[in-house]
């Protein structure tokens, strides 16, 4: 039995307690935030804390808060000894105060508070100053996920900026999508099925393998129909950029 302690009550913080809740060799013995109210409708109130003293003992604590906050968190906690880690894609290992044993358990997906999602599947980047503090995330990286690696510091901050180009800035491209359907009154749904296929034929071939479209193409004549349709100038600039990043690639 794994006993945790959870600092943080945003979207990760929320998903990691989802999780843990439901597996039987993890025990929540605790959720420090700072508005009881973010969290209560998941864990009885007597479990949640806000001062950094009443803090109970566990064997990891997770801070799971914005990456401005972790150091400040990191240091006011009032014990010494003890594995703390942090969540964050970006933050290096030394952000967490020397006092403490320092990890990181990072789940590398995107989380909105509303969507439920299947923990199982979701990579966990672990990362530890020593090997008996590695074999404590990695068991318990085991119990909620079937995916755990041993990424460092820098190769963590590769994989956060290529989760930008794939996941977030993908998304905006569907919001343009979605836009330009909306004032031509066309469906977005019609777009929904070329999305999924788009997204799981990657699963078995490179990307680069798998593009297609104009660029690729050097369809001039279809380029430049798209152009002189765009009245947006950002998209357009957006769409000149694309084209000429897939063609150079």
């Amino acid at each position: 039995m794994i006993k945790v302690v959870i600092i943080g009550s945003g979207n990760v913080a929320q998903h990691l307690l989802k999780v843990m809740l439901n597996t039987d060799e993890v025990t929540i013995v605790q959720v420090f935030a700072r508005s009881k109210e973010s969290i209560s409708h998941l864990i009885v109130e007597n479990q949640i804390t806000s001062t950094y003293n009443d803090i109970k003992e566990a064997d990891v604590y997770i801070i799971s808060v914005s990456d401005n906050a972790i150091a400040e968190v990191a240091s006011n906690l009032p014990f010494k000894n003890r594995l703390v880690v942090h969540t964050s894609g970006t933050s290096e290992l030394s952000v967490l105060d020397n006092k403490n044993r320092k990890g990181v358990f990072y789940p590398l997906q995107t989380f909105s508070k509303s969507k439920a999602i299947n923990f199982s599947t979701i990579p966990i980047c672990l990362e530890t100053e020593n090997e008996s503090d590695y074999a404590i995330l990695e068991t318990l990286a085991n119990l909620i996920s079937k995916k755990a690696y041993a990424i460092s510091s820098k190769q963590r901050k590769s994989l956060h900026v290529a989760a930008v180009f794939v996941c977030n800035f993908v998304n905006h491209l569907y919001q343009i999508g979605n836009e330009i359907c909306n004032e031509n009154k066309v469906p977005f749904e019609i777009l929904q099925p070329l999305i999924i296929e788009t997204a799981n034929k990657i699963t078995q071939l490179s990307p680069k393998e798998a593009q297609t479209g104009p660029a690729l193409r050097n369809d001039t004549k279809t380029i430049e129909k798209h152009m002189d349709f765009l009245q947006e100038s950002n998209y357009k600039e957006l769409y000149k950029l694309l084209t000429q990043s897939i063609q150079n690639v």
